[in-house]
């Protein structure tokens, strides 16, 4: 087992205060958007413990011996440390990749490739010369990014499209409130009232879709009258929490064509403890707060507003599911031996919560292959047939398939509960 450090990735959006206060360290000073924890070999992990240069002599490992990229150790012996089954399934690389994030602004308004887009696009980008790291690069792996999020705090969401009927429903109030005040009615509403009337629901949504995607001066001054008239007292109705949704993206991103794309989204809100998962094709974007989030180890993301970076329209199209889906919640599932987990339908990957009272019996962890782990309350014991590992709060570790099995104890004389995540493959051992 190899204690970690992880790099943390200060995007704009992200809070100043809440991973380091869920981790129990300083803050920054600056924004701190997601602590990445895996193998990705855009920011891997780095193994700190003096085994590293032990495990992995020819791997690169820097200074004195005691430090190495995580991604490089699992490549001395990948089936070591993942598994057969998993190296057979999914190579020899870390197949999903855990994330600390916290939105104190929303993040862009996103969806993700399948398996076959992703490996279709990178190979496309790769054969054209795209440079890894221009701004026009949609593919950055070859990928898929299916995902799900666990909510630490109160945590609001757009996920999915919500049926055309009830999204016409809400420009349809828009539509009567400019009628009722005795404004003109911007055009693009009849337009996209006509769009989301559409007997086919498929073909409804995504004219409706393009439609604001495709952005421009009509869609700009539709978004600014909309945000004008809420301001302005316009009621609200039945659709308060969408359209202040409305007004307070337009106050980070005036006229910017997913202001008026998250009334096509189902509006969610999480209470801490509850989870959703995203498939491919679902377009989503976090709005704000703090929350363990699982992947397959991607950065694949096509963009669809809500940003100064590059949106290719055209790309984002092919990859958006153009169906009305009901909020994919996650409940977790209690096994016989006290385990918390949360099995999304991905094979890359599941999340085991584990909370230890003072003096609990240990938690064996649900490990297929290799695992990561992060404590963020107390402090545990990780006991494998190959040796023990004390975690305090907010340190973590990867645990390879070969130390397998591991329980997670309670420290002697701990005087309050501790909670941890560890996430491995979704694969049943």
């Amino acid at each position: 087992m190899y204690a970690l450090e992880n790099v943390l990735r200060p995007y704009a959006w992200g809070s100043k205060t809440a991973i380091a206060g869920l981790l129990g360290r300083p803050a920054s000073g600056g924004p701190e958007a997601e602590l990445w924890v895996g193998a990705h070999p855009d920011s891997p992990s780095v193994v700190v413990t003096r085994d590293a240069a032990a495990a992995a002599p020819a791997a690169g490992a820097t200074g004195d011996g005691d430090r190495l990229a995580l991604d490089a150790l699992i490549a001395s012996d990948p089936v070591h440390h993942l598994g057969g089954d998993s190296v057979a399934e999914f190579g020899p690389r870390l197949p999903f990749l855990l994330k600390v994030l916290a939105a104190e602004r929303p993040l862009s308004l996103q969806v993700h490739p399948t398996l076959e887009q992703a490996r279709a696009g990178f190979a496309r980008e790769e054969a054209a010369g795209v440079d890894h790291a221009a701004a026009t690069r949609n593919y950055k792996d070859d990928n898929h990014k299916p995902e799900m999020i666990f909510a630490l705090t109160d945590f609001e969401a757009l996920c999915g499209f919500r049926p055309a009927a009830a999204s016409r429903a809400i420009f349809q109030h828009l539509a009567d409130c400019f009628e009722l005040a005795g404004l003109d009615l911007p055009p693009l509403i009849p337009q996209l009232l006509e769009d989301l009337a559409r007997p086919d629901e498929p073909a409804a949504l995504r004219s409706a879709f393009e439609r604001l995607i495709a952005g421009g001066e009509d869609v700009s001054a539709a978004t600014a009258a909309v945000v004008a008239a809420l301001v302005s007292g316009a009621p609200m109705g039945a659709h308060v929490a969408e359209l202040t949704t409305v007004v307070n993206l337009n106050g980070d991103y005036p006229g910017d064509p997913g202001v008026l794309i998250s009334l096509l989204l189902n509006r969610i809100s999480l209470a801490p403890g509850e989870a959703v998962y995203l498939p491919a094709g679902n377009v989503h974007a976090y709005l704000r707060g703090l929350g363990i989030e699982v992947m397959a180890s991607s950065d694949n993301v096509l963009r669809g507003g809500l940003t100064p970076k590059f949106v290719d329209v055209p790309e984002l199209l092919k990859t958006v599911a153009f169906e009305a889906v009901g909020v994919p919640m996650l409940s977790a599932e209690t096994t016989m031996l006290g385990q918390e987990l949360f099995r999304p339908p991905f094979r890359e990957f599941a999340l085991q919560r584990v909370e230890l009272l003072p003096g609990a019996e240990p938690v064996p962890l649900a490990q297929s292959g290799a695992a990561v782990i992060i404590v963020v309350t107390g402090s545990v014991l990780l006991d494998s047939p190959k040796g023990d590992l004390q975690l305090d709060h907010g340190a973590s570790a990867f645990l390879p398939a070969a130390e397998a099995p591991v329980n997670v104890h309670p420290v002697a004389g701990a005087t309050g509960p501790a909670v941890a995540f560890a996430v491995t493959t979704g694969m049943k051992a």
